[in-house]
């Protein structure tokens, strides 16, 4: 087999149109009835049939082991530089000893340039460039130089052909809107506009660009408005395919990389430097976004699929401190049910149409039983929505976590945990005071201080703490630090062992003191301490800088 030949890989995204798979299925028969490699398969990483893996197994049951894979995909971004790669990688341990070479994306290209201008020129029928403007619609990516790409194309379009412009716009995820774009157009005095969707098949998106286009239309029926058919297949995309393998198997892998989102720092983007790209939501695509099947059952795995619920530690308080793995699925979540304590920042930042359940477990206030919150949780999993439980600090840290773990399970639904950074630790650290140090403290107790000792209920061993040398650190101990206080002395430790007193750890109001064990119970009544507040125990207190108490 000559190295010119080695079998096609073509791996589309996938749609629910199934007009976009059967153009889809008839590119890859348009490709393989050329006859220019030894063997052309074709499949899906979600949505459509056939999948990936059935492509795959496909050539290695004919005996192919050395592929060229080519995303099917317009632009870099987030498909292209990461699902597609790790489903291919999947694939790779499935099929011990497959090897392939990884095709790079198939725009801009000028074949792509004149088959978006033979589309737009059936839409005219005859009309004149010259009085046209054009309204370039791609998806919209969370990856800002994928959308800075389909201005490129806007641009390159436009360039010699003669139409009075060409716009740039988006139908999901980026800025302009199809309608926005339209307004726009019309502003700049268009009389006529084409809507041309730079996508390669018909689809759910390309369908919605023509129903947002018709209601733009129905508004101003001065103007002249109308939508171009996609790319499709069609011997120029078949053509590119075939370039785009050639190029493949050279070596020549150029993506756009100089201010891509997964290489540079971009402003609102550091997140995404250096990280694999995981699936993300698409907020307007159907039932909430992205179904990636590969995820199916691995629940370490960062994706939130409908009807899970994601058991989320949002940290101590500030915002950014929850964990970039919470943050991703809060960003997917439809529905969030959020406690006292989450960080309410991370709610002012939720998309519009999330919907949020306030939880509000407000001590001695109105708050919504353990009962309902569970109930809750299933109820919107089993309406397929992605469902996130925001708590303050971790989840099992005194958060009953498990508990609404245990209550999904029973339900039948799948739950997906992600741990948060606690207050136990979060709270002394922020006020300079580490809980473990060399040659002072080498552990650390951490207490729930919500019923007092001698409670009948209490399943603490306060005369062993009493006893202990190591730190202590109490949680939801406002109201009965005094009594606690009173207990560990009775029981050896010693009246000035040094205490640390956090208030809204992390926060710009944080409130910390510092006094004896003895005293902590005054100093809490006469600075009338309230929730969130932590207290430490222990002599790792007595490294942090002295916090005078008035």
């Amino acid at each position: 087999m000559t190295p010119d030949r080695t079998p096609l890989l073509v791996v589309g995204h996938g749609t629910r149109s199934a007009v976009g798979v059967a153009q889809f299925a008839a590119l890859v028969e348009r490709i393989r009835r050329r006859a220019v490699v030894d063997d052309v398969e074709g499949g899906f990483i979600e949505l459509s049939r056939p999948p990936l893996t059935d492509a795959v197994g496909a050539l290695v049951d004919r005996g192919h082991r050395n592929l060229v894979a080519l995303p099917l995909v317009l632009a870099a971004a987030g498909h292209g530089k990461g699902d597609i790669p790790a489903a291919l990688a999947r694939e790779k341990q499935r099929h011990p000893g497959l090897r392939y070479a990884y095709g790079r994306p198939l725009g801009p290209h000028p074949l792509l340039h004149d088959t978006l201008a033979e589309r737009i020129d059936a839409t005219l029928a005859g009309d004149d460039r010259a009085g046209t403007w054009i309204a370039l619609i791609g998806r919209g990516s969370t990856d800002p130089d994928a959308n800075a790409e389909v201005a490129k194309v806007a641009r390159l379009l436009w360039e010699g052909r003669g139409y009075a412009g060409v716009e740039p716009g988006f139908i999901s995820l980026a800025e302009p809107s199809v309608p926005a774009v339209l307004d726009r157009l019309r502003r700049l005095g268009a009389r006529r506009i084409v809507v041309a969707p730079y996508f390669l098949f018909a689809g759910v998106l390309p369908d919605r660009i023509v129903e947002q286009t018709d209601e733009f239309a129905a508004a101003y029926p001065e103007l002249d408005v109308r939508v171009a058919d996609p790319i499709g297949d069609c011997d120029a995309l078949a053509d590119l395919v075939l370039q785009r393998h050639a190029e493949a198997l050279r070596g020549d892998i150029r993506m756009n990389c100089d201010t891509c989102a997964y290489r540079v720092a971009l402003p609102g983007f550091v997140d995404k430097v250096g990280r694999p790209q995981t699936p993300h939501h698409h907020p307007d695509d159907p039932a909430g976004g992205h179904a990636h099947h590969h995820l199916h059952g691995h629940h370490h795995e960062p994706g939130l699929r409908p009807g899970q619920v994601a058991i989320v530690g949002g940290g101590p308080g500030p915002d950014d401190l929850i964990t970039v793995r919470g943050k991703a699925l809060l960003d997917a979540a439809d529905v969030v049910v959020a406690d006292r304590l989450a960080p309410p920042g991370l709610l002012a930042g939720l998309r519009p149409d999330v919907l949020v359940v306030d939880a509000a477990k407000v001590p001695r206030g109105p708050s919504m039983g353990q009962d309902t919150i569970n109930d809750t949780l299933v109820a919107h999993a089993r309406a397929g929505k992605r469902v996130v439980r925001l708590k303050g600090g971790d989840p099992y840290v005194f958060g009953r976590g498990h508990e609404e773990v245990l209550a999904c399970a029973a339900a039948g639904v799948e739950t997906v945990l992600v741990p948060g950074v606690s207050s136990a630790v979060a709270a002394p650290a922020l006020a300079g005071v580490p809980v473990t140090h060399r040659g002072t403290a080498h552990d650390v107790t951490v207490v729930s201080g919500h019923l007092p000792p001698g409670h009948p209920d209490s399943l603490v061993d306060w005369a062993a703490l009493g006893r202990s040398r190591g730190t202590l650190v109490l949680l939801m101990a406002v109201d009965t630090i005094g009594k606690i206080a009173a207990e560990l002395i009775e029981h050896g430790r010693a009246a000035e062992t040094p205490v640390l007193v956090v208030r809204d750890a992390g926060h710009p109001g944080q409130w910390t003191a510092r006094c004896r064990l003895d005293e902590v119970g005054e100093v809490a009544r006469r600075h009338d301490v309230r929730p969130p507040a932590v207290f430490v125990v222990g002599p790792v207190v007595a490294l942090a800088p002295a916090v005078p108490v008035d």
